[in-house]
């Protein structure tokens, strides 16, 4: 990856700056030979794909399905994968319906491999969808290389609006935050809990996480991130907070404090 985003401030300040200039550096990353690669290679063969296997087969191609959905990681685990694909959604026992993590829900829908007698893939608009999720998230890991907090409060701001959107009971949508270990942390961050709060019981972790974010935004609905502004608003509490801790962290009375807060905590959870 030759892009190299320009942040030059950390904390809320640098992301204020990203966010101003977020188009035209998008823009930028989109024109980088890798990324004009990828995406000229994908338009010209994912549509002669018929087979979970056959994309499986193709690591060039592979490799752009998987960053679409931020699954890149999985790149080596073909049988996996395959499996993921080639059972589709529509059935209860399908792999991707287990799975805790739904960006393998997500992946294997987009494509209709178990689902229809003509893969999606085949559609006119397939390769436009997926190759703006891919560059999306590119420019998402482009920018964690600078700051990792950002690549956070990028997927935060592109997931939390989606989630809130999902039908579904409320505690389905909260364990849905639970289970995303991005988001997670942006709430737990956010709504300054420790790094052991992850160790309690999950019940417990559900009603606290409800309880300090209605204290703070008045409601402990998810549904509520669906207005931006409630989204923008999580978001600089986790950087703010991030910030803190950094800064906390660099001093060993910071070091200290952490650590009876944590164990404050702990005690309190009991």
């Amino acid at each position: 990856m030759t892009f190299s985003p320009i942040v030059p401030f950390s904390g809320y300040s640098g992301w204020a700056f990203l966010k101003r200039t977020q188009t035209s550096q998008k823009a930028a990353f989109d024109t980088t030979a890798t990324v004009k690669r990828d995406e000229d290679y994908f338009r010209k063969n994912i549509g002669k794909v018929n087979s979970a296997e056959e994309l499986v087969a193709d690591r060039r191609l592979l490799q752009v399905a998987l960053g679409a959905y931020g699954l890149e990681g999985d790149i080596n685990n073909k049988y996996f994968v395959k499996k993921v694909l080639a059972d589709g959604t529509l059935t209860d026992g399908a792999l991707a319906n287990k799975l805790a993590n739904k960006q393998y829900e997500k992946l294997s829908s987009a494509f209709g491999f178990g689902d229809f007698s003509t893969p999606r893939n085949k559609l006119s608009d397939f390769a436009d969808k997926t190759l703006a999720l891919y560059k999306q998230r590119q420019f998402e890991t482009a920018v964690g290389e600078q700051n990792g907090d950002y690549r956070i409060a990028l997927n935060a701001e592109r997931e939390l609006p989606a989630l809130a959107r999902k039908s579904g009971s409320e505690d389905t949508l909260w364990y849905t935050v639970l289970g995303n270990i991005p988001l997670r942390r942006v709430f737990e961050r956010a709504l300054g809990l420790p790094q052991s709060f992850g160790s309690i019981d999950l019940d417990q972790q559900l009603s606290t996480m409800k309880g300090r974010l209605e204290t703070r935004f008045g409601s402990n609905s998810v549904r509520q991130f669906s207005d931006p502004a409630k989204v923008e608003n999580i978001i600089r509490r986790f950087l703010v907070q991030s910030d803190l801790a950094n800064a906390s962290a660099q001093t060993p009375q910071g070091s200290a404090l952490e650590l009876l807060q944590a164990g404050g905590f702990r005690n309190r959870a009991r």
